[in-house]
């Protein structure tokens, strides 16, 4: 053939499988078109279009050995099945829901696709383009695949894929083709095939395939000619060129000599003739089983005269009727067994060795067709879930391949029933008899279910169903014999009935023995080895009278047979072993040479033995010796304390191991549970190596050198810690100069020399204190302070102040004072906590006269205390008199000022006094005033604040931007007191004025004028004591010190929310500036009005404090 001629036979060919292809989506479609492009005696680079093979084979085949060739052609193989599969799934019409991804993590792509070179190129030219994180997809831009492009590439690997899968069978018409990229499969000198493969072509196929591809004598480079395989007629049946029995295959390779099944597996297990091809010698009949007339025969038993199959002989001489019979095991000729020559898979075309069950490929069993898969892959079922057999109906689990019972593949059809005899004259019999489809029992009366499955028969034609179920009407005349007609024997039929009746009577019957024995407790095992000892007798019974002098004679036997291979015989004597009773001697040297053994082991070894005495005996004395090696390989030398251990357990390994071990252990036992103390480990003992075991048995340390390193470190001289604590800092670590740190750390508060693991610390700080003075600080705090006080003692921290601060520190500071404070403290220490808790009520309210706190659920202004029984107001929380009643706190307080002579006694002392200091953390009200230092401490809650803003103190730094200052300190707003208290009256008055507020400057009628007589807090003797303050008054002061009248004035500025920036300076406005971080850069060419005009506006931006009290 022209190579002309053959690409033009090759592009038609292609154009018809790509239409094809494009259109269906299936590989069987283009299977013939696939074989015959593969064919083609076209190079490489002019078949292919789109895959460059070549540099698949060379990148995937360099540099490695045949084998590793091989190895890489045959995953090569697989990879372009899987390409192979994608592109048919672009191009079906019916694609896979998840079409447009390709993963990477797939088991299948990883090791297929993925573990080839050049496979993720295949799936770029399909399409998948778009490369992801974990794989790749189809552009998105894309909705359809190009199915002609993807039917083009898919024909493109499915050829190159058939052409690799002959080249490693050996059957590539054209090796000659890959001689220069795989050397070392396609040798040199090998040029000419020794076989042609014949396409797979139907009749209607072979007449559009041009006669110019079909195999012909052709001339090739090297001069030599194609054989073309002739179609012989099927060879002749002869005897086995080796062994000269009956044959069934015959190798045309080796000159068509005919081979048996033994011989041909034998024959050609060999590498170089691994690859025959044979073929199967026609009308070769084989014998099948007597009972099932399906399997073939197994074994020919001279007894009963019948051939029976494997599962048959099991089942039918598993009787102890039968059990006897003597049998001769033949090999059957595997007629049903399919050619024993490379086999292609019906599914993906793949050529598979002669011994595969399943396709190396797509993983299908070999007697699967093409039907079976491809309804298989219409009907979606998960490869884990249960199937049935469709021979005999057993339900095997989802990964098995085969049957469990009949051994018959997964997708296997059903194997024809063998049909009845019968006879045209038994009309009567063949009417009422009819096998069941299940288990192929013969029904002698009409009935829907079987008598021995109890299963419903499924033929709704009525083929089996006995003719007395059927509605066939049958006429008289048939039973009337014709005449001139000879009549036919009746065939034996009563022989088979008469078997199967046996059978299912001897199975019922042992089923009703077994279930009346484990009612008793005996096992199956029991039962079917007692049946074979008793013959007809009940087992149950035989085994409670006669089994243990059967056990004792086994005992007997077995001592009798072990004393046979002991050196002087007469000098020993025989000793039998009964369980619960001691060794009974016979003779007249007593030495204790006897093998003692026990009814549990004899009884083990009878079971296990089926019953039989013989091997009962022999089998336990194979356990004894293995059981007695065992013990000897442990290290238990002495031969009588062994046997005698054995007999005492029952032959158990562990229960003699228990007993001989436990003298061992005694005085390891005498040593744990004396009275005597366990002595202390000295480090100074002799026998270092002792000390260490002790170490390592003792504390549980991570290694010998760790034993050393404590044993080292408790040898220095001024050792003052204890073992203990040298323990815990060496499982700390190794280094010797970080454990010498860990066991000398001095307490800040006793100033004494602990171990790290003997002190303790707050989650707040990296203070650390004993755990002594942890315990003694805490129980004092709690006790004689508030739970404020609750600190650190060496730093004070944290600061309490903050409240999510607070509610973590105490969270966990509850943890470690429970395990170190006594029961009563504990308990108070929460008693405190739950105070604390609930002072945040809104609710929760402090009573007026005396310090008891509550909370109010009413609405009214009127309280009165549940501990004093005295009232005040909910709001103003003063006193309560009647006019209050009807009244608001200011309409009330404005009406003391005007009606109550008390009040106008006091003057501006008691307006002074009502608007006191008030806790912004508890609410609770002093009648003080804020004269004096601005930090003050609430008795209640110990929270710490400005009594002119309301702001807190805070000890350490705080949460301010840009506020790094460590020490005790708050944040003033510019109207607070503790700047305005440095103004002069007048300056204050000014102020008043110029904002249109009235003040006072004279005192009331009836006020004290040579003492201010206005209560503040003062601290003496370390006290807060509350008490007047005393100082001498100024005229134009309204009866007040200076130092009280200007937080009067300052009271009232306070009140109307009057900014003091308004007096500010130059000087003044750029401190402000400062506090408030406003930028105070002076422009240039400014003048200073304009400057001052500029910072006020700022300054006066910034708001004033929102804590402040505005009590009018």
């Amino acid at each position: 053939m022209s190579s002309g001629s053959a690409s033009e036979q090759l592009e038609e060919v292609r154009r018809r499988a790509e239409s094809i292809l494009a259109s269906s989506g299936s590989a069987q479609d283009v299977k013939a078109e696939v074989q015959t492009m593969a064919s083609t005696p076209l190079p490489l680079p002019e078949k292919y279009r789109q895959l460059g093979v070549e540099t698949m084979l060379r990148e995937n085949t360099a540099g490695r050995n045949k084998q590793e060739v091989l190895d890489s052609l045959r995953r090569l193989v697989k990879a372009l099945s899987v390409l192979e599969k994608y592109g048919c799934n672009l191009t079906n019409p019916a694609r896979p829901k998840y079409w447009r991804n390709v993963k990477h993590n797939n088991p299948t792509f990883k090791r297929t696709v993925d573990s080839i070179e050049g496979g993720r190129r295949v799936l770029f030219l399909f399409g998948y383009t778009n490369q992801q994180i974990d794989g790749l997809s189809f552009p998105e831009e894309v909705t359809e695949p190009d199915a002609e492009k993807v039917a083009a590439l898919t024909l493109e690997v499915m050829t190159f894929r058939a052409e690799v899968d002959m080249v490693l069978q050996g059957t590539h018409p054209q090796p000659e083709f890959f001689k220069d990229i795989i050397p070392s499969v396609i040798q040199q000198d090998t040029l000419v095939s020794d076989a042609v493969p014949i396409l797979p072509v139907e009749e209607h196929q072979k007449k559009d395939i041009p006669q110019a591809l079909s195999p012909s004598p052709t001339q090739l480079q090297g001069g030599q000619q194609l054989l073309t395989p002739t179609t012989d007629d099927p060879p002749a049946v002869g005897d086995c060129n080796l062994c000269g029995g009956p044959s069934s295959l015959v190798c045309p390779s080796c000159e068509k000599k005919p081979f048996c099944d033994a011989c041909d597996d034998f024959f050609h297990r060999h590498p170089a003739r691994a690859n025959h091809k044979r073929d199967k010698i026609q009308n070769t009949k084989q014998e099948t089983c007597s009972i099932c007339g399906i399997s073939p025969v197994h074994a020919q038993c001279f007894t009963c005269a019948q051939s029976l199959c494997l599962n048959c002989d099991k089942l039918f001489h598993s009787h102890p009727d039968r059990k006897g019979h003597s049998r001769n095991v033949i090999t059957p000729a595997k007629t049903s067994s399919p050619s024993l020559s490379p086999w292609e898979c019906a599914h993906c075309t793949t050529v598979n060795e002669m011994r595969a069950v399943l396709c190396t490929t797509c993983e299908r069993p070999r007697l699967a067709t093409a039907a079976s898969n491809v309804q298989e892959s219409l009907v979606s079922v998960s490869p884990n879930t249960e199937w049935q057999c469709k021979s005999c109906t057993v339900m095997n689990q989802g990964s098995s391949i085969l049957c469990e019972v009949c051994e018959r593949p997964r997708l296997a059809t059903r194997p024809p029933a063998p049909s009845m005899l019968s006879s045209p004259g038994s009309l009567s019999e063949s009417g009422t008899k009819w096998m069941c489809q299940f288990c192929t029992f013969e029904n002698t009366k009409p009935a829907l279910v079987c008598v021995m499955c109890n299963q419903p028969c499924k033929d709704p034609a009525g083929v089996s169903l006995p003719q007395s179920l059927q509605q066939t009407p049958t006429s008289a005349a048939k039973d009337q014999p014709q005449p001139g007609v000879k009549p036919k024997p009746k065939p034996r039929v009563g022989m088979e009935m008469k078997r199967q009746m046996m059978m299912r009577d001897d199975g019922l019957s042992l089923i009703n023995q077994i279930r009346e024995a484990e009612k008793r407790g005996v096992s199956p095992e029991e039962v079917y080895a007692a049946i074979c000892m008793s013959g007809g007798s009940n087992p149950c019974d035989w085994l409670t009278s006669e089994l243990p002098h059967l056990l004792d004679e086994i005992c007997a036997m077995a001592a009798s047979v072990q004393l046979n291979y002991k050196a002087g015989d007469s000098g020993t004597q025989l000793e039998v072993v009964r369980d619960g009773q001691e060794a009974e001697r016979s003779g007249p040297n007593d030495t204790g040479g006897g093998v003692k053994l026990s009814r549990a082991e004899a009884k083990l070894a009878w079971l296990a033995a089926g019953g039989d005495t013989q091997r009962a005996v022999r089998q336990l004395l194979r356990d004894r010796q293995f059981k007695m090696r065992e013990l000897h390989s442990l290290g238990f030398r002495d031969v009588l304390r062994c046997e005698e251990a054995l007999r005492q357990s029952g032959g158990e390994m562990r229960g003699a191991l228990s007993l001989l071990q436990r003298p061992l252990l005694e005085q390891f036992h005498q040593r744990i549970w004396g009275e005597q103390p366990e002595p202390p480990i000295d480090p100074k003992h002799p026998d270092k190596q002792r000390m260490c075991r002790r170490l390592l048995a003792l504390y549980e340390l991570p290694s010998w050198g760790r034993c050393e390193l404590v044993l080292s470190l408790l040898q220095e001289p001024d050792v003052t810690y204890s073992l203990e604590d040298v323990v815990h800092a060496v499982k700390e670590s190794p280094d010797k100069d970080f454990i010498r740190r860990l066991l000398n750390n001095e307490c800040p508060c006793c100033l004494c020399i602990f171990p790290r693991s003997k002190m303790q610390s707050l989650t707040s700080c990296q203070c650390s204190v004993c755990h002594e003075c942890f315990r003694q600080h805490f129980t004092i705090a709690v006790r004689d302070k508030h739970i404020r006080d609750m600190v650190c003692p060496v730093c004070s921290g944290p600061d309490i102040n903050d409240p999510e601060l607070m509610d973590s520190y105490f969270s966990t500071l509850d943890i470690q004072l429970r395990v170190c404070l006594e029961s009563d403290v504990y308990d108070l220490f929460h008693k405190k906590l739950t105070e604390q808790a609930l002072m945040k009520d809104p609710k929760f309210l402090w009573c007026y006269h005396c310090t008891y706190g509550f909370i109010n659920e009413g609405d009214q202004l009127k309280v009165t205390c549940l501990s004093c029984q005295k009232s005040f107001c909910a709001q103003c929380k003063k006193p309560w008199e009647p006019q209050h009643q009807d009244l608001s706190c200011e309409q009330f307080q404005q009406w003391k000022r005007e009606n109550d002579p008390e009040y106008q006694r006091q003057g501006l002392a008691g307006y002074l006094r009502d608007n006191g200091i008030t806790c912004p953390s508890c609410r609770f009200v002093y009648a003080l005033t804020k004269g004096g230092c601005m930090h003050f401490s609430c008795s209640q809650c110990r929270y710490q604040f400005c009594s002119g803003c309301n702001n807190p103190y805070h000890k350490t730094v705080c949460k301010t931007p840009q506020c790094n200052f460590p020490g005790l300190h708050a944040h003033h707003p510019r109207d607070c007191l503790f700047y305005l208290r440095d103004w002069e009256p007048p300056r204050l008055q000014h102020l008043l004025q110029k904002c249109g507020v009235e003040f006072n400057t004279d005192p009331s009628d009836g006020a004290q004028t040579d003492a201010c007589c206005v209560m503040e807090q003062k601290d003496e003797a370390g006290q807060q004591i509350d008490s007047p303050c005393g100082a001498q008054t100024q005229p134009g002061q309204a009866g007040l010190c200076e130092k009280h009248y200007r937080e009067y004035l300052v009271s009232l500025i306070n009140a109307h929310s009057l900014d003091p920036a308004l007096l500010y300076d130059l000087q003044e406005l750029t401190r402000a500036c400062d506090r408030h971080q406003v930028d105070k850069q002076k422009g240039e060419a400014e003048d200073d009005n304009a400057y001052h005009a500029r910072l006020l506006k700022k300054v006066m931006e910034v708001p004033l404090g929102e804590k402040v009290p505005r009590n009018k």
